[in-house]
């Protein structure tokens, strides 16, 4: 059964004058639960988190979901300099994101990169955030992993056509995602191309690539930054065929974090598509666990029409809703 959902687009301006993109999955009543917002992975974008973001948003324990393109993925602005496509500066657009917004003490969906964003995150602005999701990813990044993500990354071929699109996703999906089916490889296609008339198109800016080639050896490992989240609580989702993120790496961070509880995905690689029932289900349950009893204050959302008072504000308006079709 096809899932519609409607959001609302959201164009904004970052600091440094690149137009992004992103989406509010509003709930049909104002909700007082924590807001939750959603950061992807390294060429990956909003599309990603549509099924999750629906789900959050509705039913009994609904709340607002956010979702960003940071720069140079999806609908974002390409960075004329390449250089730009760091952690510490990606950090900077999602901390504009969540104070245009007025959020504070918000929950985090990051996955892989994303999830790197958030730990950098909770050390540099640790109110922002109260409870984190880290989809596939730890402080501690198998090399292995890396070196298969290098080893694509600005290499896909343009597919001709979404058929075309269909097998190129299976290809680079069938062996970590063995359960998948045709149906699955078409509807990740739409989530990693963008469509142009009718076509797909690359959705990350290539250059993305320089980003992974000028590594030198592993990359440090990220235990201080992790362990500024030993505030709030952690989920945390490891694909039962990641070679990103290593049992002994999520066995050490139970260690270290007392309120730090994990999820494995079942017949997943790097990173779980959160498109599952028991995947959404655990992070579902998550947040409605970590929701903080506020007196009946809000987590900061701005209301609609708050949202025309803020200058960095493009665009997000009933005229810019939009249907979007998830098999």
């Amino acid at each position: 059964m096809v899932a519609v959902q409607e959001f609302e687009d959201i164009h904004f301006t970052s600091r440094d004058g690149l137009r992004l993109y992103g989406r509010h999955y509003r709930p049909k009543v104002a909700s007082d639960a924590r807001p939750v917002v959603c950061l992807a992975g390294l060429t990956r974008n909003s599309r990603d988190f549509h099924d999750i973001a629906v789900a959050l948003s509705q039913g009994a324990k609904a709340r607002d979901v956010f979702t960003l393109d940071t720069r140079g993925r999806g609908l974002s602005e390409y960075d004329s300099d390449w250089k730009n496509y760091a952690v510490p500066i990606e950090m900077q657009d999602a901390i504009d994101f969540m104070m245009m917004l007025g959020l504070r003490n918000a929950g985090i969906i990051g996955t892989s990169r994303g999830g790197l964003i958030s730990m950098v995150l909770a050390a540099a602005q640790p109110s922002l955030m109260g409870a984190v999701v880290l989809n596939d990813i730890g402080p501690v990044i198998e090399q292995d992993g890396l070196a298969r993500i290098a080893g694509y990354v600005g290499r896909i071929p343009q597919p001709k056509n979404w058929a075309d699109a269909t097998r190129i996703i299976g290809d680079l999906f069938r062996r970590d995602f063995p359960q998948m089916t045709d149906d699955d490889f078409a509807a990740i296609a739409r989530q990693m191309f963008n469509d142009k008339d009718g076509k797909p198109v690359g959705a990350y800016d290539p250059k993305l690539a320089k980003c992974l080639s000028v590594l030198d050896g592993p990359i440090p490992k990220l235990w201080p930054q992790f362990e500024a989240m030993k505030r709030m609580p952690v989920l945390v989702l490891r694909g039962e065929n990641s070679d990103l993120l290593s049992e002994k790496t999520v066995e050490e961070m139970r260690q270290r974090h007392p309120k730090l509880s994990s999820f494995a995905v079942p017949a997943q690689g790097h990173a779980p598509l959160l498109r599952d029932v028991p995947t959404i289900s655990a992070v579902a349950s998550f947040f409605a666990e970590t929701d903080e009893q506020n007196d009946g204050t809000r987590y900061g959302i701005l209301s609609r029409s708050d949202f025309g008072h803020v200058s960095r504000l493009v665009s997000t308006s009933p005229l810019s809703t939009r249907r979007e079709n998830s098999v």
